[in-house]
């Protein structure tokens, strides 16, 4: 049995990546979700081994010194999140199709450690403001961690051009079709 191949896509927090992924998902792709590990609480509507790893700072830590993460970036201050190996192979052992939802600086890290056997989506948000519309939209943080994420955002869209395709987040039906077509071509391709 062939591994799996991996589909990485990154993006500003509120770009649409978790959303192009979890659509994608529920297409018949042969893909399953590579879920990160994080050292932040989960928010409301989040599970453990569903949305994240959810680890202590500790844990965290720990498995870091233990070389136990394919990429990991403290991405806010005291919030790390991370790729774990293990669950990275545990899905192309199957014979599965590995898809991240992951930073910037890990979907690059990861790229880099696969090379040709991962494709690389950078998701980008039609604009700033539109971006900051989308942050206030959801209603799950307050406006200073959005002017935060923001800041990110802009230092964010530098890297673009790292990826192998760039993937223009506007209407969703046109940004959805666009992520199928990529996955498409990109698993088929020998």
């Amino acid at each position: 049995m062939d591994k799996g191949k991996l589909i990485i896509f990154s993006a500003p927090s509120g770009a649409g990546k978790t959303t192009i992924v979890k659509h994608l998902l529920q297409q018949d792709f042969g893909l399953e979700f590579s879920i990160s590990a994080t050292s932040r609480a989960p928010r409301h509507t989040e599970t453990h081994g569903v949305d994240y790893y959810f680890l202590s700072p500790d844990e965290f830590k720990k498995k870091v010194e233990a070389d136990e993460f394919l990429e990991w970036e403290e991405v806010y201050k005291g919030t790390s999140y991370g790729t774990l190996k293990a669950e990275v192979e545990r899905i192309r052992d199957k014979g599965k199709h590995v898809v991240f939802d992951v930073d910037v600086v890990g979907g690059i890290n990861i790229k880099k450690y696969y090379g040709d056997e991962a494709l690389a989506v950078f998701v980008q948000p039609p604009s700033i403001q539109e971006l900051r519309n989308r942050l206030v939209g959801r209603s799950t943080d307050a406006l200073d961690v959005i002017e935060k994420r923001i800041a990110k955002a802009e230092h964010e869209l530098t890297f673009a051009p790292n990826f192998d395709v760039i993937l223009v987040s506007e209407e969703l039906p046109v940004t959805l079709a666009h992520a199928d077509k990529l996955v498409t071509d990109f698993i088929n391709k020998k």
